[in-house]
């Protein structure tokens, strides 16, 4: 079954479809004025809310707490630093049998998933010394 999407969510979709990179609901928000594209700051948000129900919007929360969103294309994985918030996509993928086989044994659909390690990159290393373990 299709959903029908209001206006606003048609909207915040196309433009989604535009960017190549993941983005906050803020930027986008901004993004959206700049095109005269009249929404407000809280429709950005359930509009979000709504397409990712839907499961054609992922979204990412960054070790800051800042949440971006994207189209579900991909599965996407990173590796993040804790420290400067630089964050490396990474194309390996060991989920994706498990991901199958828990969509079978649960009767559960998947949409998407994200995979992030966190933790320190070269320069954030090389800044706080060696690191103890």
């Amino acid at each position: 079954m299709k959903t029908q999407r209001t206006r606003s969510q048609e909207k915040i979709f196309h433009l989604l479809k535009t960017l190549d990179s993941s983005i906050s609901a803020q930027d986008l928000y901004i993004e959206l004025r700049k095109r005269k594209q009249n929404i407000g700051l809280a429709t950005v948000y359930r509009s979000l809310d709504a397409l990712k129900l839907q499961g054609v919007v992922q979204v990412r929360t960054l070790s800051t707490g800042e949440s971006l969103y994207s189209l579900v294309q991909q599965d996407q994985h990173h590796l993040t630093c804790v420290n400067c918030g630089q964050s490396v996509l990474i194309d390996e993928c060991p989920v994706h049998d498990l991901e199958d086989r828990l969509e079978k044994s649960h009767h559960f659909k998947v949409y998407y998933h994200t995979l992030e390690f966190f933790g320190l990159c070269d320069r954030c290393q090389g800044m706080t010394g060696p690191l103890e373990g």
